[in-house]
Parts: structure tokens; C-alpha cells; sequence
């Protein structure tokens, strides 16, 4: 494990594996780099990349500061682009994708983006997240009320059925995932303005100008198939790719070819 400094002296903590071109992978809400889809990712990827996971601030090893910004987060970021050499890829999945796409609408370092599924809701094809959704989730986690945090996550964020929300406890990584519960309303800032049905707010980053991978998969809910094809409409240099067979539980077997082949081009 390494260490790194943001802007504001937060201690972010890494894992650096593989040789090449520096590659730094974002997780969405509630992982970390032990826990979640980007350490298995990747294992998968270096071969080709020098591969950097680290944990957001707020989870794992890492530090925090209050009060919360998205702009600490993109100096997260900058900070391990520094230590990668001054410049590198950057993969962002779920909430992950869209820090990804505000740092790379701030950094000038980040030569190449690939994202999957940021959680953005662009139309009727999906409720929108309601509009006290944020209060909802403060209040739960001021109050001390972690699992209901989490559990309000994912009915009314992700917008899972309530019987499957039901049982969640019951997985064996419930413990995991209520150990950084406190760090959700991070994820919400980063998404909640484009979970309201409208593309519009998605015109915050058409002055994107790096070339962008936007992946999808092929059995995700229709609202996240039309939310990434606008994204892709948005970003100038952007490309839309859809993974078959996949859901927002992307197979890191799946994904990783893909991503291989964009990043090596």
C-alpha cells in the first residue's frame, strides 16, 4: 500500500500493480480497493498498465476532511496522476464515472476516459430519484442508522425492488457496506443532479474534449442503456460501446478486453 497527499493533506491510500501506462480506476458507491469490482479488474489489466485502485477518502485506508467537495475529490485524483508520472488513463464505474468525468473536465492530465454506466436517469423510462432524497439520507446516517442508509441507497438511489433490498442484510458484505455508509451522500452530490429525467444537465461536460469510451451493458435496465447513449451524444469525443450479456455487475472477464483495447490504441 502507498500513500499520497491531496490538495488539502488528506492521506489517500493506493495499490500499485503491473507495468506500462499508468491506469487509475475509480469506484462507485460503498467499494473501495478491496472491496468491489476494480480490484479484480485489475488483476485483468496489469499486464499492459501500470494499474492504480485507491480508496475514495472516506473509505478503507484513506482519509477524510469535512466539509465534503467534488473538487477534493478530482485533487484526489490529480494527486495520484502526479505520483503515476503527470499524466495517465482514468476509469470511472457507476458514481465512479461520473468523479471521473468531472475530474477529466478539470484536469488537463487524464489523456484518455473510459466509463461504465454512470447511474444517470435522462428520461421516463425509470422514476426519477425523489427530491428529498439527500435529506432522507442525512438524516438516517446523523442519526446513527447506517443499514437503513444503505438500504435507502439502494431502493430509492439504485432503485432496486423492495424484496431483494429486504434481504440484503443477509449477504455476507452487508457489514462492509455499512462500514462506509457515511460516505454515500458523496456519491449522491456527484449524481443527483442528473437523476431528475432530463439529458440537459448531462451538457456540463460537452466541453470534454479527451477521447471517452462510455460502456453499457447489453441486459442493463433501459433507462441506463438511453442515460449512456446521451452521455456518448454529449462528449465530443466519445464513443459508446455495449457489453452483451452484461449488467451493472460487469464482468471484470468482460470488461477488461474491452478496455485493454481502447487504452492500447
Amino acid at each position: 500500500m502507498g500513500i499520497v497527499y491531496s490538495n488539502d493533506s488528506t492521506a489517500i491510500a493506493y495499490d500499485k500493480a503491473g507495468s506500462g501506462l499508468p491506469l487509475i480506476l475509480v469506484d462507485g458507491a460503498l467499494c473501495s480497493r478491496t472491496n468491489g469490482p476494480n480490484g479484480p479488474l485489475a488483476a485483468l489489466l496489469q499486464q499492459h498498465f501500470t494499474v492504480f485502485t485507491y480508496d475514495r477518502r472516506g473509505r478503507g485506508d484513506s482519509g477524510d476532511m469535512k466539509p465534503y467537495d467534488i473538487e477534493r475529490e478530482v485533487e484526489d485524483i490529480a494527486a495520484l496522476i502526479e505520483e503515476a508520472g503527470g499524466s495517465a488513463f482514468v476509469y470511472g464505474i457507476s458514481s465512479g464515472a461520473a468523479l471521473a468525468l468531472e475530474a477529466a473536465n478539470r484536469l488537463s492530465s487524464i489523456k484518455k476516459l473510459a466509463l461504465y454506466e454512470a447511474p444517470f436517469v435522462v428520461d421516463n423510462s425509470r422514476t426519477p430519484v425523489p427530491e428529498d432524497y439527500m435529506e432522507q439520507m442525512e438524516g438516517l446516517l446523523t442519526s446513527g442508522r447506517r443499514s437503513a442508509a444503505v438500504k435507502h441507497f439502494m431502493r430509492k438511489g439504485v432503485g432496486l425492488p423492495a424484496p431483494i433490498v429486504a434481504i440484503m442484510p443477509l449477504m455476507p458484505a452487508w457489514s462492509k457496506l455499512k462500514a462506509v455508509a457515511h460516505t454515500l451522500p458523496y456519491d449522491t452530490l456527484l449524481t443527483l443532479d442528473h437523476q431528475r429525467g432530463s439529458a440537459l444537465t448531462l451538457n456540463r461536460w460537452s466541453s470534454i474534449t479527451v477521447p471517452t469510451l462510455v460502456a453499457v451493458g447489453g441486459k442493463s435496465p433501459a433507462w441506463m442503456r438511453n442515460a449512456m447513449q446521451s452521455l456518448a451524444d454529449v462528449l465530443p469525443s466519445a464513443k459508446l460501446e455495449t457489453l452483451e450479456g452484461q449488467t451493472h455487475i460487469v464482468k471484470p472477464a468482460a470488461l477488461a478486453p474491452i478496455l485493454n483495447n481502447y487504452f492500447l490504441k
